[in-house]
Order: C-alpha cells, then structure tokens, then sequence
C-alpha cells in the first residue's frame, strides 16, 4: 500500500502546479483595449469607423449600438491618436458627424481611400475626430442633446461626450497623429 499512498499527494501536487501555472499564466496576459461607443441616447444608433491604416486610409462600417450599449468598433490596442466616427440615429434621423469626409455606403461595408467617393460608387459622409490621446483603450459616450449641458454650439453636429476613458495610462499611438494636411478630405 505504500505505493498508493504515494501517488494521492503527488497527484494534489500536481494538480496545485497546475492551478499555480494557469493563474500565473493569466495574469500575464495584457488586458484587451479596444475603442468603444457606447450609445446613452434614446435610440439605436449605426456607426461608422474611419481611420489611418498601414496602407492609407480606410473607412468602415456599421455597427448597430442600443440605447444604454457599447459597440466595439475597433479591436486591440488603438494604433493611433486619431480616429474618426459618424454615428447616425437609427430612429430619430440625427447625426452625429463632423468635417473630415471619408467613403460610406448604406450596406456593411470597407473602403480603402477617401478620394473621389462619389465617382467610386460611394456616399461622401463628414466624420468627427476623435482624440485617444495615445492611450491604447478608450470608449466614447453619446449622449442626447437634453443630457448634455456641454453642447456645442455650431448646430452641425449632435451633442457628444468624449470624457469618458477607461484606458490605461498611455502608450504609443504610433501612426497617424493627426492635424495637417492629410484629414481625409475629398
């Protein structure tokens, strides 16, 4: 019997590497970041993505958020400070939308380039910047022109809260950084 009795507590030992191992494992794991809208109107909204990419720019689209849910429209950590968004109110017909123009369509869709959308077959939709400030993760709240006291003022876009960052303490956005010349503009 001494055998037997062998094997029991070297199984337990074992099986506590083990759990050891994993835990240790996964802890080493880095935390997903990723960009997110998450919609605090009354109304479903569709989103489109438009950003800088390794071969140019690069338009995208569409995720569907419900009120009170987050889309992630962008997987990983965030490869540039600048991203930019359209958002468009499902039911009640507003947007949420800006001046830097990029390719859209009505159906799912991803579109290389911003030049010459209409000539291409595509809609040309003025989108809003969004500053990440280099962090690698950050979620953007949409809210409803009655819930923000912070409104802009210029009456071409729908209120918008971008306060909200639940990323990390920085990093390297690499990439695109933004301002000067080449915005996407058609």
């Amino acid at each position: 019997m001494i055998p037997g009795s062998l094997v029991h507590p070297l199984r337990l030992a074992l099986l506590l590497a083990g759990v050891v191992f994993s835990a240790l494992t996964l802890s080493a794991l880095p935390a997903r970041a990723d960009l997110r809208v998450c919609n605090q109107s009354a109304n479903p909204v569709s989103v489109a993505l438009g950003y800088r990419a390794d071969k140019g720019w690069q338009s995208e689209g569409w995720w569907v958020a419900p009120p009170t849910k987050c889309a992630v429209v962008y997987q990983g950590d965030l490869h540039s400070r600048y991203f930019y968004l359209y958002v468009a109110d499902d039911i009640g017909g507003g947007a949420w939308d800006g001046s830097v123009f990029m390719c859209t369509r009505d159906e799912s869709f991803t579109i290389f380039g911003v030049e010459d959308c209409l000539a291409r077959g595509y809609e040309r939709t003025g989108f809003f910047e969004v500053d990440t400030q280099n962090k690698p993760d950050w979620t953007l709240q949409l809210t409803d022109p009655a819930n923000n006291d912070n409104a802009p003022d210029n009456g071409d876009a729908a209120p918008l809260d971008q306060g909200t960052d639940n990323g990390g303490d920085g990093g390297d956005g690499g990439g695109d950084t933004g301002g000067g010349d080449d915005q996407g503009l058609d």
